[in-house]
Order: structure tokens, then C-alpha cells, then sequence
């Protein structure tokens, strides 16, 4: 299975029933299945907060990344990738770092001077693109930054 023909675009809430779905696969993925309590109709309460591109795929969407804009004293305006997620059948084909490549042209023009998000330390396949793609993780909090 190959990536050809894969959408990425910024999230709407025509999305948001696919998204809960994925969300409540990757809290399972994560081990805390039990800590996911969104919904639709939170997201659509609280959609002035969500920022997210989708992978789409004939109409569904095969991967997420969640973001949001904040600000770290230490070095000033920042894009903090909550989440990224893909499904099982599309990792491993570089749509991953398709995500973070796009997120990283959306912090520069946002002005930001750092994107930064964590990794679990038992997720090593993850660990392993971060590094590839010049994040510097953090052992001891575990956040991975890409100076912009």
C-alpha cells in the first residue's frame, strides 16, 4: 500500500465523527483507552480550539495531527503537536513526516520559533523518525523540539 493519492488538508467539522473514532483507536494504541472522553458535540462546542490536518484517502481519513499554538517563555511563540496518529495499514510510508514537514511551514509562517510535542519513552519506532528528521529529544521531559 503506498501513500499516492493521499489528501492532507486542515480538519472541518464535517470531520469530526471520523476524528473521535480515530482518537478513541490511538487511546486505545496508547494504552488509555478509558481517558478518552470527547465527542463530536464537544468538538463542535469547542472547535474554535482545534486545529488539525487530516490524511484522507477516498473519503476517509487514514491520520490526524492535532495542534495548537502557545507560548514558551524560554522561547517565545510555539506550535505544540498534541497528537499524530495514522492508521495501522499506512505507517511506515512516510506519511508521518509528511505531517510534520507541513506542520513545521505552517509554525514558520505562524511566527513561531519552536515546534515542540513529547514521545513516550516505549515508543521506539517514533523516537527513531523524530531523531531522523533533526527533532532533539529531551530525556529527561521527554519533548521533542525542532527550532524554527
Amino acid at each position: 500500500m503506498t501513500t499516492d493519492n493521499i489528501n492532507i488538508r486542515l480538519a472541518d467539522n464535517n470531520d469530526y465523527p471520523q476524528l473521535i473514532a480515530l482518537f478513541s483507536e490511538f487511546a486505545d494504541f496508547e494504552g488509555r483507552k478509558e481517558q478518552m472522553t470527547n465527542s463530536v458535540d464537544k468538538m463542535n462546542a469547542e472547535s474554535d480550539f482545534f486545529n488539525c490536518l487530516v490524511a484522507e484517502k477516498d473519503g476517509k481519513i487514514i491520520g490526524y495531527v492535532a495542534f495548537f499554538y502557545c507560548y514558551f517563555t524560554w522561547s517565545g511563540k510555539a506550535l505544540y503537536m498534541d497528537d499524530l496518529y495514522i492508521t495501522p495499514d499506512y505507517r511506515g510510508k512516510g506519511l508521518g513526516t509528511r505531517f510534520i514537514t507541513m506542520l513545521k511551514e505552517i509554525a514558520a509562517q505562524s511566527g513561531c520559533h519552536i515546534m515542540r510535542w513529547q514521545v513516550a519513552d516505549w515508543n521506539e519506532r517514533a523516537r527513531a523518525i523524530y531523531k531522523g528528521i533533526g527533532a532533539v529529544i529531551n530525556e529527561e521531559d521527554r519533548n521533542c523540539d525542532i527550532i524554527l
